[in-house]
């Protein structure tokens, strides 16, 4: 299977950067590999990993953003998970919360299910779809040295809404699977957020 795309970053070089120094990020993974490349950049309390409800990463995002609005929140999710949840861009940027960054790994594929090709691969433009969303800042990422940037916005809590379609090379990596127990993965964020167990 041909594997190209017009990414060149290497997903588990990108994550651990964009992680780097995380303060008090509440960091939302979608399914799949985003989740992985987490848990391989180091597990931690303040990961939230989704195991089902492909399309759902940005709304439990802009949920957790609103709840609480004096913590920065991350969605880190891929652009297959992206595309199934496109409404909810106009949803964020309807509410607006200014303490949320969207971090998009478009590697132009399906990873999940056998590397298929999603319409990134055929240019569709994740950060343009985020700018009519009335997203403060949208960009997209080709190079390794324009993380940190983006990496810096992540702890403001004012900054409004940013975006970063991140593009990464399409490679099949180890996954690093992180807990498949969906209780303990809620329990356990709760209690970083100094919640009592459901």
């Amino acid at each position: 299977m041909n594997l190209d795309s017009s990414g060149t970053l290497d997903r588990r070089k990108v994550v651990p950067e964009l992680l780097q120094d995380r303060g008090d990020l509440l960091v939302v993974t979608g399914l799949g590999s985003p989740a992985y490349d987490a848990m391989a950049a180091g597990d931690h309390d303040a990961n939230y990993y989704l195991w089902g409800g492909m399309g759902s990463a940005i709304t439990i995002g802009l949920g957790l953003a609103l709840a609480q609005p004096k913590r920065p929140v991350l969605v880190l999710t891929g652009d297959g998970e992206m595309l199934m949840g496109l409404g909810a861009l106009a949803t964020t940027g309807a509410k607006h919360p200014r303490n949320l960054s969207v971090a998009i790994l478009d590697n132009e594929r399906y990873g999940e299910t056998g590397m298929q090709l999603t319409h990134t691969a055929h240019g569709v433009g994740l950060a343009e779809v985020a700018k009519a969303c009335k997203f403060d800042h949208t960009e997209v990422i080709t190079e390794m040295d324009e993380i940190a940037p983006f990496r810096q916005q992540l702890q403001s809590t004012d900054a409004g809404l940013r975006f970063a379609q991140i593009k990464i090379k399409a490679e099949n990596v180890e996954k690093i699977l992180p807990s498949r127990d969906g209780v303990h993965i809620k329990n356990r964020f709760r209690a970083h957020l100094g919640f009592q167990p459901l």
